[in-house]
């Protein structure tokens, strides 16, 4: 695994891929990253992230804009996955993520809009595990799509996490319980799944007691 030196917005960052392969560009004038799953990689909401390696995180807030679009070879359950893992531990294998699926944001199928969003704690809650367990407790409706830019921004204190999105006055998503406990911390991935082209721009990083 090879780390990338980048600029994503104000910050300047060492990323390694994890599970994933990563290069950086410009789009519309911005430098991105791009990142995609490693399709050897055949489990769900596993450690698929690019890895921002001196980061240490455990509370504060992640921002950064994100913009998903769906590989040509995408099976046909792809949803555009993209999001944030944070404190992640240095053998990654626990984290936190919060992730979006920007198909489900104007479906015409209901269900499918309230999943929009997604709260998961690796390795032992994933999302499947707490669908089934808490129906509707770590998912969301929320507006957003395919092809272009979703603003996500994360606040994390101790054992609680928000969700906004498009800089919306209230959370989407609000997590009161995360998995791994208020004292975690670790660093901050930039995470996708299965049939994603993932951008990532604009990370703004600001830590807090």
């Amino acid at each position: 695994m090879k780390k990338i030196t980048t600029t994503i917005g104000s910050e300047i960052v060492n990323l390694l891929p994890v599970n994933t392969f990563i290069t950086t560009g410009k789009i519309e004038g911005k430098e991105t990253v791009r990142v995609v799953k490693d399709p050897k990689v055949e489990v769900f909401d596993e450690a698929t992230f690019a890895k921002i390696v001196e980061s240490d995180f455990k509370n504060g807030t992640i921002e950064v804009n994100v913009l998903s679009k769906i590989l040509a070879d995408a099976p046909d359950f792809a949803r555009g996955f993209i999001g944030v893992a944070f404190r992640i531990d240095e053998g990654n294998s626990k984290f936190e993520c919060i992730y979006v699926r920007p198909t489900n944001g104007r479906a015409e199928d209901q269900v499918r809009r309230n999943h929009a969003t997604q709260y998961f704690s690796y390795p032992d809650f994933k999302f499947d595990r707490l669908r089934k367990e808490s129906p509707g407790k770590y998912e969301s409706y929320a507006d957003m799509g395919l092809n272009e830019w979703i603003n996500l921004k994360i606040e994390v204190k101790d054992e609680k996490a928000k969700l906004y999105l498009n800089g919306s006055e209230h959370p989407v998503l609000v997590v009161n319980d995360l998995k791994h406990g208020a004292d975690a911390s670790g660093a901050i991935g930039l995470w996708v799944e299965v049939g994603t082209e993932g951008y990532f721009t604009d990370l703004k990083l600001a830590q807090s007691s």
